[in-house]
C-alpha cells in the first residue's frame, strides 16, 4: 500500500512538470523561474532514487522517480535557454536606447 501511495504522490507531481516545461518554454523568459527551486526538487528526486537503491526496493516507483527527474532536468535546461533569451533581450534594449 505504501508503494501505491508513493506512486500516486509522484504521479501527481509528475503531471505538473510537463505543464511547467511547456509554460516555461513558451514564455521564453527565466524571470519567473527559480534555478534554486529546480535544483532543490532535483536533489529531492535524487534522494528518493538513492533511497530506493539503498533499500533494494527496485520497482515501478523507481521508474516514476527517474521520469520526474528527467522532466525537472528539462526545466533546468529551459531555464538556461530562457536566461540566454533574457540576456539577448536586455542587450537589444540597451542597443535601442543608444
Amino acid at each position: 500500500m505504501a508503494q501505491i501511495l508513493e506512486t500516486v504522490m509522484l504521479v501527481c507531481f509528475g503531471f505538473s512538470w510537463p505543464m511547467s516545461v511547456y509554460k516555461n518554454a513558451k514564455a521564453k523568459s527565466a524571470k519567473n523561474m527559480s534555478v534554486q527551486f529546480i535544483l532543490l526538487i532535483m536533489l529531492g528526486y535524487v534522494a528518493g532514487i538513492g533511497a530506493k537503491l539503498c533499500s533494494h526496493t527496485i520497482n515501478y516507483v523507481l521508474a516514476v522517480y527517474i521520469i520526474n527527474l528527467l522532466m525537472v532536468s528539462a526545466n533546468l535546461v529551459i531555464y538556461f535557454i530562457n536566461k540566454k533569451y533574457d540576456r539577448l533581450a536586455e542587450e537589444k534594449a540597451s542597443a535601442d536606447k543608444k
